[in-house]
């Protein structure tokens, strides 16, 4: 049986999250506002404007060309992309074509089963979108709302070899955008969006066979089912004696299927020429080093540093590090608490975020600063309180806004730590339950974790656990 291989690229559009669009002062977002609604006579393509281009956009821009390790040209160039679709008003798309912005650069995507993949970056472009068509009752259905929201186009070599690769690395694009601050990435709103170019090989051949392009995902698990889909597609096609034809494929997300849409363009289709309406873009180049030193401490980096830093495990530090809030959160209780970090981890994943989580916010949104964090841990680890007040802690802090100190003076819920105050509940205790003494003496021991409940319950949670626990064994045992 022949064994194939995948030969993957990606076409990401990453919708920059520019106030305005790239080419005019209109509203660069417009998720959910009326059909033609927020456009005007240079986006809409009405003869006689000219553009004036965005310098947010090209600073964005460039912030990702350099995250990707990409070199940014001092002097790239605006060209013309011609072809006729009717969201597309001007007849043209304005974009970059052989000298763009970015050009090299690599990804690289940790994979769950523990190696890396370093994705090479052919190019990284500025573009303006189109519009959007929709199809309603029997009629095609124009909304220009989207023509001219800035765009950056990167586009992958073909090095991706799996479906979940190409997942993995939509994953990691999208916490990067969102680390640096550039775009949203929400693929349902369509701040990123992805083609894939899909080919199959036989397994250690050098040679790069006829692609299919897929369009039209708007999910990453739907880019996963649809290049699965694809892969095993081409597999039977050339099982069966036939040739795989270079197609471009639309995604069907409700029906699992694919459908042939066109065959697929080559460059000389577009037409390419130099843009008139503008000048070519000339970066300082003082401003570019600047630009590169700035760049903030990346999601990758600071994972690896979290976990030979702090000694966290690797799951942690992927959970800590999801986001740039998160990471921050955790650095900031760390500097406040300086006890052990993994503590901090433990708080942070199952209670921080189980709360986030309950609350529908992000960990910026809390109530529960770091320092309050670093201060009930410290607590605990001084014996001030319990864990289970620690608990109790966190939603009181959220709900009242107080620090934690304040509410602990305020309700008494400090940890008892007198000998004489945990013996008499305890003594107390074993005065009301003779059975059960009398079945531990007997040999079952396991009771003494019963015993310990009562005592909590009678100090309402509040006696230290290890002192009452030595007292117990002393009272039970004499």
């Amino acid at each position: 049986m022949t064994e194939y291989e995948a030969i993957i690229g990606l076409e990401a559009h990453i919708q920059l999250n520019t106030k305005t669009k790239i080419f005019c002062g209109c509203k660069a977002d417009s998720w959910g506002a009326p059909p033609n609604s927020n456009i005007c006579p240079v986006c809409s393509g009405l003869p006689g404007v000219l553009p004036v281009l965005n310098k947010a956009v090209v600073e964005k821009a460039a912030i990702l060309a350099a995250a990707m390790h990409a070199d940014i040209r001092l002097i790239s160039y605006f060209d013309r992309k011609n072809y006729f679709y009717p969201d597309l008003p001007k007849g043209y798309q304005i974009t970059q074509y052989d000298q763009a912005l970015g050009s090299g650069g690599y990804f690289e995507i940790p994979m769950p089963e523990a190696y890396v993949r370093r994705v090479r970056i052919h190019k990284l472009h500025l573009e303006e979108d189109a519009g959007k068509t929709k199809n309603e009752q029997g009629r095609r259905l124009l909304d220009f709302n989207r023509c001219g929201v800035p765009l950056v186009e990167m586009v992958t070599e073909p090095d991706l070899r799996s479906a979940d690769e190409a997942a993995q690395y939509l994953i990691r694009l999208r916490q990067l955008l969102r680390w640096l601050g550039i775009s949203e990435a929400d693929m349902e709103k369509g701040h990123l969006r992805c083609d894939a170019n899909v080919s199959i090989r036989v397994k250690g051949s050098k040679k790069l066979n006829t692609k299919t392009e897929i369009k039209n995902v708007n999910s990453i698990d739907a880019v996963r089912n649809a290049i699965t889909s694809e892969i095993e597609r081409q597999i039977k096609e050339v099982n069966a004696g036939r040739r795989v034809q270079a197609w471009t494929l639309d995604w069907d997300d409700e029906t699992g299927k694919m459908k042939m849409m066109r065959s697929k363009e080559t460059e000389a289709d577009y037409r390419y020429f130099r843009e008139p309406d503008l000048l070519p873009l000339q970066l300082d180049e003082a401003w570019v080093k600047d630009l590169i030193a700035d760049l903030p401490e990346l999601p990758l980096e600071r994972r690896e540093r979290f976990v030979v830093d702090y000694g966290l495990p690797l799951y942690d530090a992927d959970i800590i590090t999801g986001s740039k809030v998160r990471s921050d959160y955790y650095s900031s209780t760390d500097a406040s608490y300086g006890g052990d970090p993994k503590t901090i981890s433990n708080w942070f994943i199952n209670d921080i975020l189980g709360m986030v989580n309950d609350l529908g916010i992000t960990v910026d949104a809390l109530n529960i600063t770091p320092q309050y964090l670093g201060t009930i841990l410290k607590m605990i680890d001084e014996k001030k309180i319990n864990v289970a007040t620690g608990k109790s802690l966190l939603k009181k802090v959220q709900e009242t806004k107080q620090a934690p100190e304040a509410i602990v003076a305020a309700e008494g819920l400090g940890l008892v730590s007198d000998v004489a105050a945990i013996r008499e509940a305890i003594q107390a205790v074993i005065a009301e339950n003779p059975g059960e003494v009398k079945s531990f003496r007997d040999g079952k021991e396991t009771l003494l974790g019963w015993f310990l409940g009562q005592v909590m319950r009678k100090t309402g949670g509040k006696a230290d656990p290890k002192l009452a626990r030595q007292i117990l064994v002393e009272l039970l045992k004499g």
